[in-house]
């Protein structure tokens, strides 16, 4: 089945060559990117109103835009979180044996830059990449508890989607668990993505103090301890040396 749009292809194309050689005309971007000089310059005018390109020392030539330049600076964040966390995976991933991960905020979604998976036979699935919302899971909660207010307010009036008995659908009751996140430090998880799966997780923070991601452990309920205090001081920990190659202070 075919899920790819030609449209956003051909203007991620353009995007490209404007990237790898700005300064360049319409014409010469439609000769490198295989469209007719009407269609680049419509791509062009498209890319220069999201502020993706701009123009450069004349009217006719282009360079990349600022929302080019955050897209830049957040791949580059991520990259710099998913290098710099493999050796906190790794570390808890070895001593607990259990799934551990690095979630950022995506929009009104969570999604996983960088894992670690357990050797048990019986264990949690997650990929990098997956995607899910943010008003379910100890990672996702995490993330909205520190996120913009005004974002937490879209999520908060928006529709809650049901996953299992235990997810937080009602207003009050998400509102309630997000002022806990923020109090105690860290979020836990019982059932509310997926029925029979235990999760916490802790925040990463950035050189401003800024929750930039949360570093979370995923088990099996059957294998979960009741008292999940020491899972989360060893993530806290690892939470907190990752962040200081971030350059948090401390």
């Amino acid at each position: 089945m075919e899920y790819t749009v030609a449209a956003v292809q051909e203007a991620l194309s353009v995007l490209m060559h404007v990237a790898h050689a700005p300064g360049l005309g319409v014409t010469e971007i439609a000769r490198r990117s295989g469209n007719t000089k009407a269609r680049a310059f419509r791509l062009l005018s498209t890319l220069e109103q999201a502020g993706f390109v701009q123009r450069g020392g004349s009217e006719t030539d282009y360079v990349l835009g600022p929302m080019a330049l955050v897209l830049g600076l957040a791949a580059q964040e991520q990259v710099s979180l998913a290098r710099l966390g493999r050796r906190h995976l790794e570390e808890l991933g070895r001593r607990f044996d259990e799934n551990v991960q690095i979630r950022v905020r995506d929009g009104l979604a969570s999604v996983t830059i960088a894992k670690w998976d357990s050797s048990q036979g019986v264990r949690v699935h997650s990929d990098v990449g997956a995607r899910r919302a943010l008003h379910a899971g100890a990672s996702g909660k995490l993330l909205l508890a520190f996120a913009p207010a005004a974002l937490q307010a879209q999520v908060l009036g928006g529709e809650l989607e049901r996953y299992t008995a235990a997810t937080p659908t009602q207003r009050a009751r998400l509102e309630r668990e997000l002022e806990r996140v923020r109090s105690q430090g860290h979020a836990v998880s019982r059932g509310e993505v997926l029925g029979g799966v235990v999760a916490a997780a802790v925040p990463v923070l950035d050189a401003h103090a800024q929750v930039v991601a949360a570093l979370g452990m995923s088990m099996p309920e059957s294998r979960a301890p009741q008292d999940l205090s020491g899972i989360i001081a060893a993530l806290t920990d690892s939470a907190q040396r990752l962040s200081r190659e971030l350059g948090w202070p401390g």
